[in-house]
């Protein structure tokens, strides 16, 4: 159990704001202390949107593990670093709040050694496991951005789906529209205002039951892309109840049989000023749904 006391700084503050500015735990982990009543204001169940005053006392009951923060290196040379990204981490933090991260983790390793922080060319999203690309040098981030914009590195996903996928294969082009306010992204056939192009190439890799295990290929990369595009053809991943079945993701989780969710991956073959040849065909998976 952890008390914090409202002072004058945090008076006015949104519970949820409070706590991820408290803790820096993404807004996923704050819903979910809510609503299993493992976050109250004064003893009492509030709702996120509720407005601190000074004196409140806000009482976590969600008990944070010690979690092992050395980063898990793939590869390594004097151009570059590939590591592994937990589900349940974010990969950078660009508003600079000190959240943990794969990169501050990534930084600290570095700085051990005596070497200068690295530089991320790319990110995965926070409730998927994957590997991660990061420049050792300015010369370094330009070559591998360059190749990540010419689509010369290949980023596949694996992903269990709810449903038979009937065809082997197949590529999914939509226009996705995110709504900020909602924090969605919705999936349109055809253009409309502040949309983007998202095209996914799948492969179905196995199925047992009413669960299929697909390959999926980006070919842009937009939020939420795998996970909308999958649910729009009616396949949306296990476990993923902003866009897919609360109550089959449910009956799963009382199985016990919710927690591989998200698989992650990167290839790619990198020529730096040396050849230098990166082959990191790497597939985990998540075990760590926050829904």
């Amino acid at each position: 159990m952890e008390t914090f006391k409202i002072g004058p700084k945090d008076e006015g503050k949104r519970l949820d704001q409070f706590m991820q500015d408290k803790k820096h735990w993404p807004r996923s982990l704050v819903m979910k202390a809510i609503r299993t009543k493992k976050l109250k204001v004064n003893g009492k169940k509030e709702d996120a949107s509720f407005r601190l005053s000074r004196g409140d006392d806000v009482v976590s009951y969600v008990l944070e593990e010690k979690k092992n923060t050395e980063p898990v290196i793939l590869y390594e040379d004097e151009n570059l670093l590939a590591a592994v990204k937990p589900a349940g981490l974010l990969s950078l933090d660009p508003e600079g709040k000190g959240k943990d991260t794969l990169l501050t983790r990534v930084n600290k390793y570095l700085e051990g050694k005596g070497e200068a922080p690295a530089i991320p060319v790319h990110r995965i999203d926070f409730h998927t496991e994957g590997i991660l690309l990061f420049a050792k040098n300015r010369p370094a981030a330009d070559v591998l951005e360059g190749l990540i914009r010419d689509r010369k590195i290949g980023k596949t996903y694996l992903a269990v789906v709810t449903g038979r996928v009937q065809n082997s294969k197949g590529r999914l082009e939509h226009q996705l529209f995110k709504d900020a306010k909602q924090n969605k992204v919705f999936v349109s056939e055809e253009r409309i205002k502040g949309s983007k192009t998202a095209i996914t190439e799948y492969e179905r890799m196995a199925a047992t039951g009413d669960l299929t295990l697909v390959k999926c290929h980006l070919i842009t990369g937009r939020t939420h892309q795998i996970r909308t595009q999958l649910a729009h053809i009616g396949h949306p991943i296990l476990g993923d109840d902003k866009y897919g079945f609360k109550a089959l993701n449910k009956e799963y989780k009382e199985r016990g049989q919710h927690d591989k969710r998200v698989f992650g991956a990167v290839s790619g073959c990198i020529s730096l000023q040396d050849p230098v040849i990166l082959d990191c065909q790497h597939c985990i998976c998540s075990g760590n749904l926050v829904s």
